[in-house]
């Protein structure tokens, strides 16, 4: 009888961890699933050890509060009296080897994937700058910047008066989204030129280092068409949570499309870099170019960060020689964070953001930058 009841309450134990613990798992956010082969085996890779670990939680917390409850002192019970059993040593010893085994071979088998990155139907280099992403596509020909929107860019912004609610994707929308095809076996190739990044989407099952000075290799598969959302996963600078991923599966006809588009793209801008633009152009312009790019140190009112981000809607800030001035937006100033942006802009927009400096907030004096000044100082 004691026995009996000694079991019943065992099983009662197990009974209510059982409940607690699928209870805890049914109302927590599981990891998604994905959109790809290597998601998918990952997610199941996921659930496996989750139900290893779960029973042997639950057998392992059940033996222990059946000792608590049921063998405690205050129920007349005297604890053995023994040094050490060579049985049970075997049987503790071995049965977690097995487990151990029985995890790592599927592990293994999931791991070895990840890394072959063989196969490639197509590459795309990654490449992290503080903060946005620049994607070149090698075999297409077609390269481009990813920063976040200016809408969410705008919402972010202290004293912006925007709620960040009413911002659709906020902080999880780009200005460039990454078009890729379905069902095509995709190479990228990550790097960083600044800091370390960390180019993280979670429906494609990995996240990957962005190193300066290094290659690592990822590959993915897509095959459900869609629009995946990810951001930077490493701790990389004081913007760090405002550098979003998008990446827009299509079908090989409509990527196809995106190419060609992207083609006429790059001959619209070579022509535009090369004609005159109004001073209404360039301000126009250069709003959208700052708001992208120089709003996150340098506020979009201007007012800066000091002392690391100066100020330029104050008076002499931007407005001391022009050829100093494009100097340092082209090539950066060295010890400080002003970074270069002669490679990451065309002349139009460089050429832009300088009018709309020199003019915006208390700045005004009509003074006008054209694309072709910025094209040949950048090439002399």
């Amino acid at each position: 009888m004691k026995r009996t009841n000694e079991l019943i309450v065992a099983l009662a134990v197990m009974a209510v961890i059982i409940v607690i613990t699928w209870g805890l798992f049914a109302v927590g956010d599981n990891m998604p699933r994905g959109v790809t082969p290597f998601s998918k085996d990952v997610y199941q890779l996921h659930n496996l050890i989750l139900g290893i670990v779960t029973v042997a939680g639950v057998l392992v917390f059940t033996a222990m509060f059946t000792s608590i409850i049921v063998h405690r002192k205050s129920k007349g019970y005297e604890p053995a009296k023994f040094t050490h059993s060579t049985k049970a040593e075997i049987i503790w010893t071995a049965i977690p080897v097995l487990i151990l085994v029985a995890m790592a071979i599927p592990s293994t088998v999931v791991l070895i994937d990840m890394e072959d990155t063989g196969g490639a139907e197509m590459n795309i280099k990654v490449t992290g700058y503080q903060w946005l992403w620049k994607y070149d596509y090698l075999e297409d020909d077609v390269s481009f910047y990813s920063a976040m929107d200016r809408e969410s860019n705008r919402a972010r912004q202290i004293g912006s008066g925007i709620d960040p609610r009413t911002v659709e994707n906020y902080l999880l929308e780009v200005d460039n989204r990454m078009v890729v095809p379905v069902n095509t076996r995709i190479r990228l190739l990550l790097t960083a030129d600044d800091v370390i990044h960390s180019w993280w989407v979670p429906e494609l099952g990995w996240k990957r280092d962005a190193i300066p000075g290094t290659v690592n290799e990822a590959w993915t598969y897509i095959e459900e068409e869609g629009v995946y959302r990810g951001q930077c996963a490493e701790l990389c600078g004081k913007d760090h949570g405002f550098m979003p991923i998008v990446v827009e599966a299509v079908s090989r006809e409509e990527y196809d499309a995106w190419v060609a588009e992207q083609r006429e793209e790059t001959a619209r801008v070579a022509h535009e870099a090369a004609r005159l633009w109004t001073r209404e152009e360039l301000m126009d312009h250069g709003a959208n170019v700052y708001q992208a790019q120089c709003a996150a140190c340098h506020q979009a009112d201007g007012s800066g960060l000091e002392p690391a981000f100066p100020a330029l809607a104050r008076d002499g800030a931007p407005t001391g020689e022009l050829r100093e001035h494009m100097e340092i937006v082209l090539h950066g100033r060295e010890g400080t964070a002003m970074t270069g942006f002669g490679e990451r802009l065309q002349p139009q927009d460089i050429a832009a953001a300088l009018t709309y400096t020199r003019n915006a907030w208390s700045n005004g004096d009509g003074e006008v930058v054209q694309p072709s000044t910025i094209a040949e100082l950048d090439q002399g």
